[in-house]
């Protein structure tokens, strides 16, 4: 006798995985800020411009994968899987970001 098959219950999954692109995002959008008041507050060299300028984008990347994501998982009761070139997107928005945050600060 074979058994049955098992019943997916996803629960509230998908809520928490919305929730946590929606804190990832804030602490993107926190370090984005903080980069840009350092270098108004000490002075802007043009490396710190650049950095700054660059995390805007990399800030500004990683918002749009993230909003993309969270519309998928907001409208369906079985969101679809990540693709590949939006989690390689969203992970190097984050890199650079931290990247970025680093030379503001030397």
């Amino acid at each position: 006798m074979t058994p049955p098959a098992p019943f997916r219950d996803p629960g509230l999954q998908p809520e928490r995985t919305r929730l946590a692109w929606r804190r990832t995002t804030l602490s993107c959008t926190v370090a984005a800020v903080l980069a840009a008041k350092q270098t108004l507050r000490h002075g802007s060299s043009p490396a710190a411009f650049a950095a700054v300028t660059l995390s805007a984008l990399a800030w500004l990347g990683f918002l749009v994968v993230a909003h993309r994501r969270i519309h998928a998982l907001s409208g369906a009761a079985r969101p679809g899987v990540l693709g590949v070139r939006a989690a390689v997107a969203a992970a190097g928005c984050v890199v650079a970001l931290a990247c970025f945050a680093v030379a503001v600060l030397f």
